[in-house]
């Protein structure tokens, strides 16, 4: 078994070292532009085997898409995060040309394998690789979702004192603030989760939630690596092992939800063919509002891409 990660960058490296040190795949593959840095990455990582005894072989390369040949599973984290100046469009220009690219390379070496994207925009740059893929959108697909409920699972647990383990939860909609996250459906060991929780607390944590990514990035100056690693790390062995997970990922909907041609988050079983299956749960008229309100901004941005032509 055989996983590819490109972009070597904090939140590939990530991914790859807890694939590795997971032992989800006998080879995990790094990849990068910048010369000699997934090399290194890759040799770092190796040389942990001995001290958390594993087996994985993890191997770099410097935009050699031969060394990823035959992977099973490819998560694409390429693309720059947004500089002082630069436009929306701007970013998802540049973002959109460099998953082209990515999504074109890997196919060719690749052409079954299955595509998980963490690249931002999300939801946009998973449409980008699922055009240039020429494959069935159920082999490809986002991570945001994973990303999204762990930190509201998070925040939960430190609000309630209890483990993160018993904390189960649903969320939907696009990556960033208008994302929707569903306390209706969230639990703690099975117990409601409004009925551990006063409502003015847990539309705090919602809130916190929806901005998340920009807390970590008021305290760090750059965007969050061992969260998002992990996650994609997570679909990753949950595709590799057949788990058939129940996860809540970036998928593209045609008629789902009442959603058509677009990629959003909403729940999905996830085994060895990706998305086997899309839940559809049964929302009442307040998240189905807070849905459209998220479905429209995914749309906006997904018409700067459909206007790029690339």
């Amino acid at each position: 078994m055989k996983v590819t990660v490109v972009g070597a960058g904090n939140v590939g490296a990530t991914c790859a070292n807890v694939l590795a040190t997971r032992e989800v795949a006998n080879e995990v593959v790094l990849l990068d532009i910048k010369d000699g840095f997934a090399e290194g990455k890759a040799l770092d990582i190796w040389e942990t085997a001995p001290i958390n005894l594993y087996d994985t072989r993890t191997v770099g390369s410097t935009n050699d898409y031969s060394k990823t040949a035959g992977s099973d599973v490819v998560v694409i984290t390429s693309g720059l995060p947004r500089k002082p100046g630069m436009s929306r469009d701007d970013l998802i220009a540049t973002n959109a040309g460099i998953v082209k690219t990515v999504t074109e390379n890997v196919m060719k070496h690749s052409p079954d394998a299955i595509l998980v994207i963490v690249s931002n925009p999300l939801d946009v740059m998973t449409y980008c690789a699922y055009l240039n893929a020429n494959i069935d959108s159920k082999r490809v697909f986002g991570m945001a979702g994973i990303l999204d409920t762990a930190r509201y699972r998070a925040f939960l647990a430190e609000e309630l004192n209890v483990s993160p383990k018993d904390i189960q939860a649903v969320l939907m909609g696009g990556h960033g603030d208008t994302m929707v996250p569903l306390p209706r459906y969230t639990t703690v060991g099975g117990i409601p989760v409004n009925e551990m929780i006063d409502a003015d607390k847990l539309d705090a944590i919602v809130e916190r939630t929806k901005k998340g990514g920009g807390e970590i990035v008021n305290l760090l100056g750059t965007s969050a690596w061992y969260a998002p690693g992990a996650a994609a790390a997570q679909m990753v062995e949950a595709i590799v092992r057949d788990q058939r997970r129940v996860f809540p990922c970036c998928a593209w909907l045609q008629g789902e939800y009442g959603v058509n041609d677009l990629y959003l988050g909403v729940p999905v079983i996830l085994g060895k063919n990706g998305i086997e299956k899309i839940i559809e749960l049964d929302l009442n008229d307040d998240e189905k509002e807070l849905l459209r309100t998220s479905e429209a901004a995914v749309r906006d941005v997904k018409g700067v891409l459909d206007r790029l032509s690339l």
